[in-house]
C-alpha cells in the first residue's frame, strides 16, 4: 500500500480496502452458542510473560450478528514486550466459530496494510477472508494488531485535519524549496499529533512486536501450533513470527509475499513497476473497449494518460465538496484501481469523468483506499501504516535512494514524476526505526506456502519467489494472472491447494505454478 505523495519512501502493501470492502453473504450450517473455550497452551511462554498467556478471556457476542457463532473479545498484552511489569495494551479479537461445531483450531487471518482490521475483515466476510470451504474446519480468528483499529490504536489527526494532510495541492512547483517547506511543515505537524495523540504507544509498533502479540494470541485461544493466513503485509508479519517461533508454526500461507531483505527506497521503486505494468495491462484491454476515455495503441494511451496527470498537476480540478484533485490525488485513484482487474472498468469512467472536468468518480476511488467515507475516515489505517513503516524500514543511504529514484523513472514513466519527493514523513518521526532488512529463513519451521501473482501491483512476484527461497521450508505458489494477492480469486488450482494444506495437511512436493482460470 503505498499513503499519500511524498510519504512513498517507506512503502508497503495493501489497501484495506482490497479486502474487506467486498462482501461474501455466508450461511452457516450449525449455529452454536458455545464461544471460545480451548484450555490457553502457556507451555513456551517467553519468561516472565507466562501470565498473559494464561489470563481468562471474557467473550461476548459480536454486536450487530446475528447468527450467534461471533464473538468478541480483548485480549491484554505487554506493551513492550523486553517489560513483563510495564504497562498494558489491548488486542481487539474476534472469532467465527467453525460451522462444523468441531473446529481443526484456529485459523488466523490479517489482511495486510500494515494497518487493515482483521476484526473488521471477519466481522464483515469470514468467507471472503478464508474461502468458504475453510469455515466448517476452522474457527476464524481476525484480530487487529497493536496501534490498529479497536486495539489500542496510533491516534493522529481529525477528519478536517487529516483531510489536509492527504490531500494538499501546493501552488510551489514540484522539487522547489517553497514546496518542500510547506510539506515538511504538514509532515512535522502529522508526525506530532501521532506522539501526542497515541499514549507512548509509537515506539512499540513494530512488526516484531506484533508477531510476538500473534503467539500471545494463539496461546491465548488454545493452540499449540498456528495456523495462519496473512495476506501482503499479512505476509511479513507472518514471516516474521516464523522467525521468531519456527517451533510453533503449524500450517501457514503467505499471500502475496514481500522480500524482507530489501530497502525501503526499493519497495517502492519495484511497487512502482508493478503498478505501471498493472496499469498497461488495463490501458491495453481499455482501447480494445468501447467506453475507453484513450486512443490505441499503448503508447498513445500512455501519452494521454500522462497529459492528463499534467494537466490536473498545473490546475488542480475542483471536486464537489471542495478538495482538490492534482496529479498525486489523481495517480492514488487509479493506483487503488489497479489492485484488482474487477475495477477496471470503474477505473475507465473515473477517468473518462476527469478529462471532462469532473474529479467526483475519481475521488470515490481514493477514499476508497483510505476508507474514507462521506468526510470521515472509518479506521485508523493511514495513522498505522506510518506507525509500522517508520519504525519497521531503516534510513536508505542516499546512493540506494538515488539508484531507486532513476528505477522508477525508467520502469514507471506514467507515475515517476509523481512518485516520490524530497520530503520522508518518518524523518519527522518522534523515535528511529528499530527494524532492519534481512532474510527470513525460519529454520526449523513446518512448510510454509507462498503464492504470488504474476502480475501483482502492490506485492510484485519477485518478492513471493525471493520470500520462498528465502524460508528453508518455503514451497512458491504462481498464480498467472492479474491482481493482489492469489487465494480465493477464481483459480482453482490455487485454491485446492491451499484447502488441502489447511483441511488435512497435504503439502506440495514442489513449487506449483497454476495457469489463468
Amino acid at each position: 500500500m503505498i499513503r499519500g505523495a511524498w510519504r512513498r519512501a517507506a512503502a508497503a502493501l495493501l489497501a484495506a480496502g482490497t479486502i474487506a470492502a467486498v462482501l461474501v453473504a455466508c450461511t452457516p450450517k450449525v449455529n452454536t452458542d458455545a464461544a471460545p473455550s480451548r484450555a490457553p497452551v502457556t507451555k513456551g511462554a517467553p519468561v516472565g510473560f507466562e501470565e498473559y498467556y494464561s489470563q481468562k478471556v471474557a467473550w461476548e457476542k459480536c454486536r450487530g450478528l446475528d447468527e450467534g457463532d461471533y464473538f468478541c473479545a480483548s485480549i491484554t498484552a505487554p506493551r513492550d514486550w523486553t517489560d513483563p511489569k510495564g504497562e498494558d495494551i489491548e488486542l481487539s479479537v474476534i472469532v467465527r466459530i467453525a460451522s462444523s461445531g468441531d473446529a481443526k483450531g484456529s485459523l488466523f487471518v490479517n489482511p495486510g496494510g500494515p494497518g487493515a482490521s482483521g476484526v473488521d475483515l471477519v466481522q464483515q466476510s469470514a468467507g471472503f477472508a478464508v474461502g468458504t470451504d475453510l469455515l466448517d474446519s476452522y474457527d476464524v480468528v481476525g484480530f487487529d494488531p497493536r496501534g490498529v483499529g479497536r486495539s489500542t490504536a496510533v491516534r493522529c489527526f481529525d477528519a478536517a485535519a487529516m483531510d489536509d494532510y492527504l490531500f494538499d495541492t501546493p501552488a510551489a512547483p514540484r522539487g522547489s524549496a517553497e514546496r518542500a517547506k510547506e510539506q515538511r511543515s504538514l509532515a512535522e505537524a502529522f508526525a506530532r499529533a501521532c506522539e501526542t495523540n497515541s499514549g507512548g504507544l509509537l515506539p512499540f509498533v513494530t512488526t516484531q512486536n506484533a508477531a510476538r502479540d500473534l503467539d500471545l494470541l494463539r496461546g491465548v485461544l488454545g493452540d499449540e501450533k498456528l495456523s495462519y493466513l496473512g495476506y501482503s503485509y499479512g505476509s511479513f508479519l507472518g514471516a516474521t513470527y516464523a522467525e521468531l517461533f519456527p517451533q510453533n508454526v503449524g500450517r501457514v500461507v503467505l499471500d502475496g509475499g514481500l522480500d524482507p531483505s530489501i530497502p525501503s527506497a526499493v519497495v517502492g521503486a519495484r511497487q512502482a513497476a508493478g503498478f505501471q505494468s498493472a496499469l498497461d495491462a488495463f490501458l491495453t484491454s481499455c482501447v480494445g473497449g468501447p467506453d475507453c476515455p484513450f486512443d490505441g495503441p499503448l503508447a498513445t494511451a500512455q501519452q494521454q494518460l500522462s497529459d492528463a496527470l499534467a494537466a490536473v498537476d498545473a490546475s488542480p480540478l475542483k471536486a464537489t465538496d471542495g478538495r482538490m484533485l492534482g496529479a498525486d490525488a489523481l495517480s492514488l485513484g487509479i493506483i487503488s484501481a489497479l489492485y484488482s482487474e474487477s475495477n477496471w472498468s470503474r477505473l475507465s469512467s473515473a477517468l473518462t469523468s476527469v478529462l471532462e472536468g469532473d474529479a467526483d468518480d475519481m475521488f470515490e476511488l481514493v477514499d476508497q483506499y483510505y476508507n474514507r467515507y462521506d468526510g470521515m475516515y472509518l479506521d485508523n489505517s493511514t495513522e498505522a501504516f506510518s506507525a509500522y513503516n517508520c519504525m519497521d524500514y531503516p534510513a536508505d543511504p542516499a546512493d540506494v535512494v538515488e539508484a531507486a529514484n532513476k528505477d522508477v523513472a525508467e520502469k514507471a514513466p506514467t507515475f515517476a514524476p509523481y512518485w516520490s519527493s524530497d520530503v520522508n514523513l518518518c524523518d519527522a518521526w518522534p523515535y528511529p526505526p528499530t527494524g532492519t532488512r534481512n532474510e527470513i529463513h525460519a529454520d526449523g519451521a513446518a512448510p510454509i506456502l507462498v503464492i504470488g501473482t504474476t502480475n501483482d501491483p502492490a506485492t510484485p512476484y519477485e518478492w513471493s519467489a525471493a520470500l520462498a527461497e528465502q524460508l528453508n521450508s518455503g514451497i512458491l505458489l504462481t498464480r498467472v494472472g492479474e491482481g493482489h494477492t492469489g487465494f480465493n480469486k477464481g483459480n482453482a488450482c490455487i485454491d485446492d491447494t491451499v484447502v488441502a494444506y489447511f483441511d488435512d495437511g497435504t503439502v506440495p512436493e514442489g513449487d506449483v505454478r497454476c495457469e489463468a482460470g
